[in-house]
């Protein structure tokens, strides 16, 4: 499943805080010469380890403060319905995040917008998007904790740990 030893997850860890990093400066932080340094990066990105590199950018500055978690239920549970119903929610632009949920409810949005007003506009783009049986709604009123890291200290390294 994973095969990361203690400096692999090293690199992945200083590159969740900042990854912007240079090789010299991760080499530097992870405790590896600039060559094993690059190399280890190269194949936890060609691994599938690292996805991407991204700028995690302030909503409340850029105008969208208000995060909701939108519970779905639905009477559909078949293949061809659910890829339609995906494809649409994913087309959707206020969609952070998308799960299919087990229990009480089918599937479960984490959804950024600017007001209640657009949140209004997303709902009523979601109810045309699939024949839906329930939709509730949660405004967070604080977010408490925000993080992108992966707690990497809780998994287990490999024979070179």
């Amino acid at each position: 499943m994973h095969d990361l030893d203690k400096f692999d997850c090293a690199i992945l860890a200083a590159l969740q805080s900042d990854g912007t990093l240079s090789i010299a400066a991760l080499s530097a932080k992870v405790g590896l010469s600039s060559t094993p340094c690059w190399k280890r990066l190269k194949r936890l990105e060609d691994d599938g380890y690292i996805e991407s590199r991204v700028a995690i950018v302030n909503r409340h500055k850029v105008g969208l403060p208000v995060t909701v978690f939108v519970s779905i239920k639905t009477t559909e549970h078949d293949e061809k319905w659910l890829n339609r119903f995906a494809a649409a929610v994913v087309a959707l632009p206020e969609v952070q995040e998308f799960h299919r949920m087990s229990g009480n409810v089918d599937y479960l949005l984490k959804v950024v917008t600017t007001d209640i007003g657009g949140y209004d506009r997303f709902y009523k783009k979601l109810i045309k998007a699939a024949n839906l049986s329930g939709v509730s709604s949660a405004f967070s009123m604080e977010q408490i904790k925000f993080t992108t890291a992966l707690p990497l200290e809780l998994i287990s390294h490999g024979a070179g740990a």
